[in-house]
């Protein structure tokens, strides 16, 4: 597969996943909703953890796409916890060669909500080697973005 949406919305047919259709119009992707994965926290080892499953997705995927709605002034906990994970099994530039978009959505978010949701995202691109495409918090900023795919 060559698109990999991660929706981090515990709501699968949410507003991140409509965020996703509209991006994502006219092409075959994957989606994989964070809310039927168990991934641990950092440094919790359990044998049911499935952050490789994820892992191994993303490293298939040419293109992958993050979605996740504003919760408490920042990105959902399933995210967060999927990024957390990366620190330690996960080399530098390990995920080179693939291109990042975030989708970013909330009732309301501040200017600084978003800045930082997207400071996070184009920090962990450039950690892991990806090309950080840049984010959509909007429909309008989802047709604007789609046009760089």
């Amino acid at each position: 597969m060559d698109i990999l949406f991660i929706n981090g919305s515990p709501n699968r047919n949410g507003n991140t996943a409509a965020l996703a259709r509209t991006l994502l119009e006219g092409k075959e992707y994957e989606t994989l909703n964070l809310a039927d994965y168990r991934i641990c926290t950092y440094g919790q080892n359990f044998p049911d953890d499935q952050f490789q499953e994820v892992l191994s997705k993303m490293k298939e995927a040419k293109i992958i796409v993050i979605g996740s709605p504003v919760y408490w002034h920042n990105m959902s906990g399933a995210l967060r916890t999927l990024l957390d994970r990366f620190y330690g099994p996960v080399s530098q530039g390990e995920l080179r060669g693939k291109d990042l978009y975030f989708l970013f959505q909330g009732a309301a978010p501040t200017k600084q909500m978003l800045e930082f949701g997207e400071y996070t995202m184009s920090r962990f691109a450039a950690l892991y080697g990806m090309t950080y495409m840049g984010m959509a918090a909007s429909m309008a900023d989802a047709e604007k973005l789609k046009k760089k795919m």
